[in-house]
């Protein structure tokens, strides 16, 4: 099985800068997708960005400019490093990979537990 361990949310001042990081571990050969969502109280969960392991990435239009993923692609660890923060990004912050797994044809889907994103104005 894979287990995603995500750490980086906490608590920050509107403008301010965190980094969430999602580390993935057991018997992986590689991770297909590597994505971040996040879900505010009362409201659906959103894809927020994704990043393939050919490098390409989208994400959601209101964060354009302001977060970055990336990925270790050797550590099989992800990065969300978000910059000029707003209230209205206050979520939980997930992370989703789509891993290739020894024994297995096809990829599993794997989250992470969630951290927590506030920003306070």
């Amino acid at each position: 099985q894979v287990q995603l361990v995500e750490s980086g949310g906490g608590l920050v001042q509107a403008g301010g800068s965190l980094r969430l990081s999602c580390a993935a571990s057991g018997s992986i050969i590689s991770i297909t997708v590597m994505r971040w969502y996040r879900q505010a109280p009362g409201k659906q969960r959103e894809l927020v960005a994704a990043m393939s392991n050919g490098g390409n990435t989208n994400y959601l239009d209101s964060v354009k400019g302001r977060f970055t993923i990336s990925r270790d692609n050797a550590k099989n660890t992800g990065y969300l490093q978000m910059i000029s923060l707003k209230p209205e990004d206050t979520a939980i912050y997930y992370c989703n990979a789509e891993v290739a797994m020894v024994g297995f044809l096809t990829t599993h889907s794997y989250w992470g537990q969630g951290t927590q994103v506030t920003v306070s104005s």
